[in-house]
């Protein structure tokens, strides 16, 4: 008699089955233990992101030498043509490359020279005019508020206030300093890009040869037709650019010279280099320094000025532009302006001047290569094209029957 759920005496105890018994659970050190992965995962992470900043470190440290860079390799682009024409004829490479240097920085010179000369007699004038516009200003100021001020009590004022005149004097110093040295960098810039400018015109089948013997036989063939590509694209804009420039210094010089404006090469060629070479906004850059000129001589000259600029650019747009760029730079005036606002975006004034011919090139090389099909004539292409090639059409039939009745008529005679 043994108590309830109890073991009976002489009963042996029962054995849990193997099913019952707890699972054992997972030991505690493996639980926590690390991928084996994950330590060179993380050492490769931190490699890579200490190599991006420092490859970023030194992309923007450097920048500014690879601009000077590219600005060098299409100046070697324009003028490696006239080189390569003078080489042909046995003048050794680096002769002609120092002729094309000297030829450039001689019109430079006599451009920058001339243009000191007109502003310096401009700021001259304007100094010597000072005092009359002072009097005509105060009087202007006298009558419109009612005041009473005279030049005089003008200059005591500024006089006593030594404080502002100092101020404004250190102002002026600091301002000098700082010109200076951008000058003195601007100048170191420009050294720099001439001397790359002037190894790659010089060495420039030395420097082909070295750039496709890190190719493939296949892919150099292609290398060698985009830098040919390249090359006739930017020599071609250079070249038009000067002949376009040319002609507006001589149609400008030419009215400067009959309005009597003073200094009227300088300023012909002012307007014929800026409205040529400084892209989208040269013409009005051009045509304002001439105005203002001719406002020191005669409004009504100025009126002249702004009305000849206006038309001439016209003239040039329509009639002069295509006919001289036709056969060198053909770009869509809609993609000339995208190309320059990229430029002036990525690179700044580099970008804006080198985007033209950067986008010339890039389009030479894409009709090159990329395939065209014939579009068939469709009205929801076309439009107004149907309807403009049948009256040429008609045009062209209206005068060959008018030259077969002179001819008919000379016969009959």
């Amino acid at each position: 008699m043994g108590e309830t759920g109890g073991v009976a005496a002489g009963e042996e105890p029962q054995e849990t089955p193997p099913s019952a018994a707890p699972a054992p659970g997972p030991a505690p050190a493996a639980a926590h233990r690390m991928p084996r992965w994950l330590p060179r995962a993380l050492a490769l992470f931190f490699v890579f992101a200490g190599l991006f900043e420092f490859a970023d470190w030194v992309f923007h440290r450097l920048i500014g030498l690879f601009t000077m860079v590219l600005v060098a390799f299409f100046l070697s682009l324009a003028m490696e043509p006239a080189v390569d024409r003078m080489a042909a004829r046995g003048v050794r490479r680096g002769l002609g490359t120092m002729i094309v240097f000297v030829v450039v920085l001689l019109c430079m010179g006599g451009f920058l020279a001339a243009l000191g000369t007109l502003l310096v007699d401009q700021v001259g004038t304007v100094a010597r005019q000072l005092p009359h516009l002072l009097n005509d200003l105060i009087g202007w100021v006298n009558r419109t508020f009612n005041s009473d001020l005279s030049l005089a009590q003008l200059q005591r004022r500024v006089l006593q206030d030594s404080g502002s005149v100092e101020k404004y004097a250190q102002q002026a110093a600091d301002n000098i300093w700082g010109v200076s040295s951008t000058l003195v960098g601007g100048l170191f810039r420009l050294f720099t890009i001439a001397l790359f400018a002037f190894y790659l015109t010089a060495d420039g089948p030395r420097v082909r040869r070295t750039v496709c013997s890190l190719l493939p036989p296949a892919k150099q063939g292609e290398v060698l037709r985009a830098w040919e590509i390249a090359l006739a694209k930017t020599g071609g804009y250079l070249y038009s650019r000067v002949l376009l420039a040319v002609f507006s210094a001589v149609a400008h010089g030419v009215l400067f010279a009959l309005l009597g404006i003073p200094y009227a090469a300088a300023l012909a060629v002012w307007v014929g280099v800026v409205s040529q070479f400084v892209p989208t906004i040269g013409t009005y850059l051009a045509g304002a320094l001439p105005m203002l000129v001719a406002l020191t001589v005669d409004p009504v000259d100025a009126l002249w000025v702004l009305g000849f600029v206006v038309v001439y650019q016209q003239v040039e747009n329509y009639l002069l532009q295509p006919r001289v760029t036709a056969r060198t730079v053909e770009v869509h005036p809609a993609m000339a302006f995208g190309s320059v606002i990229a430029g002036a975006a990525l690179l700044g004034a580099v970008g804006a001047v080198i985007a033209i011919p950067a986008a010339a090139t890039v389009q030479g090389f894409v009709t090159t290569y990329v395939k065209r099909y014939e579009v068939a004539q469709d009205p929801r292409i076309d439009r107004g094209e149907t309807r403009r090639l049948r009256r040429r059409e008609a045009a062209r039939r209206l005068r060959r029957l008018v030259s077969r009745g002179r001819r008919g008529r000379g016969a009959g005679d």
